[in-house]
């Protein structure tokens, strides 16, 4: 049961963003998985089901010495010992981590590609070590332990996404939008049937919420950038008083591009300065 909790939490992360549609070649697939979970398999039948199937198909024997079927001019897909030794030892985890290891070996293969090619395989052998428990209803006992609150954060970041409702929903001010990007987002949350109802009442509700608020929101934005301008011109306009602006802009000039700082003697430099600051007073005059 471990091993398909970890695995479907594995597909449900990763499905449909981080991997995109393109080909996938199975059999380099499989031979990347079989190299940590088929090691020996010749005189072992069982290694798939015992390295990344389940516990109670047993231990398998050691790895020390052995090497997986795929060896030769598919090496470059197999992982290597070195990489073997920090694989996990409990069967769930360990087929979680080969396939992480493997999605990233073999281009263009997903999750979905994993369990279509691998699963048969390992519950092959799980039948030749005796074990006749099958993967769907294992599957589906594992996919049950998902709570409302799980399935509701997996469907509301599904719906809010830009090319679905968007954030606030802005896409789905018509049921008909909202009835058909939820169903969508429903059936990619596998495991959430039971929940389904209560969910849907709540992102609705949520739905009406942000599109029944949407013109107050708006107003308020509208409101902010205007008080916002307003303190702008307020500050401008105090800047200006009793040519304040201008007065700091000619201290500065002097201070910094005038040899004698326009001191004493040197009305010269003052009047210089008094000129290239002249510009705050003509800017000062279109605010009065």
């Amino acid at each position: 049961m471990k091993r398909y909790t970890i695995l479907f939490a594995l597909i449900f992360m990763t499905h449909g963003t981080a991997y995109a549609a393109s080909s996938c070649s199975k059999a380099n697939l499989t031979r990347c998985l079989d190299s940590a979970c088929a090691i020996n398999i010749s005189s072992n039948p069982a290694a798939r089901c015992q390295y990344c199937g389940s516990s109670g198909a047993g231990t398998p024997p050691s790895e020390k010495g052995m090497r997986s079927v795929s060896v030769g001019a598919s090496a470059k897909y197999n992982i290597s010992e070195k990489d073997l030794k920090k694989a996990p030892t409990d069967p769930g985890e360990r087929y979680a981590w080969a396939t992480t290891q493997c999605l990233t070996k073999v281009s263009g293969c997903t999750p979905d590609d994993v369990s279509e090619t691998y699963d048969s395989l390992i519950e092959q052998s799980c039948k030749a070590a005796g074990i006749s428990a099958q993967m769907k209803s294992l599957a589906t006992a594992a996919k049950k332990t998902k709570n409302q609150s799980t399935c509701q954060a997996e469907i509301q970041a599904c719906l809010i996404a830009d090319k679905k409702c968007t954030a606030d929903y802005r896409a789905c001010k018509a049921d008909a939008d909202f009835d058909k990007y939820f169903s969508a987002c429903s059936v990619e949350a596998t495991g959430c049937d039971e929940h389904i109802s209560g969910i849907r009442s709540e992102l609705l509700a949520t739905r009406n919420d942000m599109v029944k608020n949407a013109g107050a929101a708006l107003a308020k934005i509208v409101d902010a950038y205007k008080a916002a301008r307003d303190k702008k011109l307020s500050d401008a306009r105090a800047s200006c008083k009793d040519n304040n602006s201008r007065d700091a802009c000619v201290e500065q000039v002097c201070a910094t591009n005038m040899p004698n700082k326009c001191g004493t003697g040197y009305q010269s430099e003052k009047t210089a300065a008094i000129q290239l600051c002249k510009f705050y007073e003509i800017a000062c005059s279109t605010l009065k």
